[in-house]
């Protein structure tokens, strides 16, 4: 019967042929290959529970008096933006589970395409021909870090009121255009007119999301035209040869158990573990401000490079050119992503390899790249970590100007460090398998003279 039932719908469709070299495409046998799968499961587990967001959330700055089951903030004015997320957390059947795992499968996308980045930096994976797929990946990166920090902005409790305050200064500080581009995004000075909202959420649940979902399409077919890289899993292997798992019954049942762990453990999470408590936080007022509220940990590089910048504009004869805020906020996020996007080229450039490549390198193979991937690593890394110097201060005593100093001098000392120490660490393992190969010729070479 279902063999009858395929061949009626080959015969009309054709498919047989396309099904056949679907089947028997091949995936490689290497666990880092998953990270990319678990971003995009994550972002299914996104989109679903985004979609059960909204019919509860209200895009709107209009003021309203709470009279909800949350008494410590019964009575207090706030937003029906801030309101309906509230009630979404205490009164909506399910929603404080699925607003605390679309919280936590964000945090998820945004780690896992992270993750994916290192491996494909430190493994060469973008190098010729998959250049076009390594920018578009970049590109989704960044994207994701927009959409993420628009989303908790949306609730417009404390938390979110001053990180929209801070990106307010952070495009004010964009010289030439700042102002009027901050004009165009809030309608006004902040906090903005009643159309900001709206247009925050119009860009958080569709145009964002529609962007990233074509750049996973396009991307996931670039990899599916180039076929997928892999390691070289002995010395007779080639770059025209290509080994791995089909598709059916290899793949399938893997990535079909992987979508299932990550969606069930997103969810584990959303119901075990609270993440972005609005109500500890109450609704934003501009003359309101807290020290406990941390943005999600993907933004911490952010606020971490705008602590580290010294006070310093760009002046001329009185006239402000580059206001502070533009260095840490917009310079070096920027540097960052022009530096990845010319990467291919700058190694294509400086060492000549100009050659196809699908067999990829280990981090020692490489001991360049691998070197100077570290030194920017834990560059973001020290901003990153110079971001919670407030906390630390009031949880630990640390005098924050002194953290600040302590990361200034890190921020250019400690890529140097790491940069050379992961060379040397290259060089060493390399001349470490010389050694044993060597070793290994000379007990076959003794083994024959017997």
């Amino acid at each position: 019967m279902i063999r009858g039932l395929v061949r009626f719908v080959d015969r009309r469709s054709g498919g047989a042929p396309f099904l056949r070299k679907a089947l028997r495409y091949l995936f490689p046998d290497h666990w880092s290959f998953l990270l990319g799968e678990v971003a995009l499961y994550a972002f299914i587990v996104l989109v679903g529970t985004g979609l059960y967001l909204t019919f509860f959330y209200e895009d709107s700055t209009a003021k309203v008096v709470y009279r909800g089951p949350y008494q410590p903030l019964a009575g207090h004015e706030m937003t029906h933006a801030y309101r309906s997320v509230l009630d979404l957390s205490t009164t909506v059947k399910a929603g404080l589970l699925m607003r605390q795992t679309h919280h936590w499968a964000a945090n998820v996308f945004v780690a896992a395409i992270f993750l994916h980045l290192l491996r494909v930096f430190f493994t060469g994976a973008y190098r010729k021909p998959r250049e076009l797929t390594y920018w578009i990946g970049l590109t989704m990166l960044f994207t994701a870090l927009l959409e993420g920090y628009l989303g908790y902005s949306l609730i417009d409790d404390l938390l979110s009121g001053m990180g929209l305050a801070i990106g307010y200064g952070v495009v004010l500080s964009i010289p030439f255009i700042g102002a009027n581009l901050a004009e165009l995004i809030w309608d006004g000075p902040f906090p903005g007119s009643h159309v900001f909202f709206p247009r925050m959420f119009i860009v958080h649940v569709l145009v964002l999301p529609v962007l990233i979902g074509v750049l996973l399409t396009v991307h996931l077919a670039l990899v599916v035209l180039r076929h997928h890289t892999q390691f070289r899993s002995d010395p007779r292997a080639t770059e025209h040869r290509i080994v791995g798992v089909p598709t059916f019954p290899g793949q399938t049942p893997r990535s079909l158990g992987l979508f299932a762990a990550v969606a069930g453990v997103l969810f584990l999470l959303g119901g075990l573990v609270q993440i972005n408590p609005i109500w500890l936080w109450g609704p934003y007022h501009t003359y309101s401000a807290t020290n406990g509220a941390q943005p999600d940990w993907y933004l911490g590089w952010l606020i971490g490079a705008l602590r580290l910048m010294p006070s310093f504009d760009l002046t001329i004869r009185g006239y402000t050119l580059v206001p502070n805020p533009f260095w840490g906020g917009v310079a070096l996020p920027l540097l960052i992503f022009v530096l990845l996007l010319l990467w291919p080229w700058l190694e294509r450039r400086f060492t000549g390899d100009r050659a196809y490549h699908n067999l990829l390198d280990r981090p020692r193979d490489a001991p360049g790249r691998t070197a100077i991937g570290m030194a920017v690593l834990t560059s973001v890394a020290v901003v990153f970590v110079a971001g919670s110097s407030d906390r630390v201060d009031v949880l630990f005593g640390v005098s924050y100007s002194a953290q600040i100093w302590l990361y200034r001098v890190l921020f250019f000392v400690g890529p140097v460090i790491a940069g050379l120490l992961a060379y040397w660490c290259c060089h060493e393992l390399q001349r470490g398998e010389r050694v044993e190969r060597e070793r290994k010729r000379a007990e076959q070479l003794a083994r024959g003279s017997v």
